[in-house]
């Protein structure tokens, strides 16, 4: 999260905002992301970021604030991401690759996991940016 807050400030930052690394629903739903996105919904998981909840009503200053809180998760999630992964090379490589790979196992699921479900989530939201932007015109 300190890098994140670091790299918030920066030109940098609207470049990565806009991250997409799956693009198809077909995969979404080969990885589990439908399974997951349940579960994080419906266990103790929903408490952790409780700034990630969509009201009934929708309106378009919500609907863009909600997009950077995401953009803002999803980053924190990709860089813990990637210093978990270094980490747990280094130690598959020293201790055991057994060990590496639980390491692996768990990041992909803290880590890689919830930032693939907010750019599921961002795609929805920008779809409905633009739905609300047009009837405004």
């Amino acid at each position: 999260m300190i890098v994140n807050g670091l790299l918030k400030n920066t030109s940098y930052y609207e470049q990565v905002t806009d991250l997409n690394f799956i693009q198809s629903e077909h995969l979404d739903k080969m990885l589990g992301l439908g399974l997951f996105k349940w579960i994080v919904k419906n266990t103790f998981f929903k408490y952790f970021n409780e700034k990630l909840t969509l009201k009934n009503k929708i309106e378009l200053s919500e609907l863009s604030e909600l997009r950077k809180e995401m953009t803002y998760s999803e980053i924190s999630h990709l860089i813990g991401f990637a210093f978990v992964t270094v980490f747990a090379i280094y130690k598959g490589i020293t201790i055991d690759y057994v060990f590496g790979l639980t390491i692996m196992l768990c990041n992909i699921l803290l880590n890689l996991y919830p930032a693939l479900l907010q750019q599921k989530n961002k795609r929805r939201i920008n779809r409905l940016l633009s739905i609300v932007q047009s009837n405004r015109n």
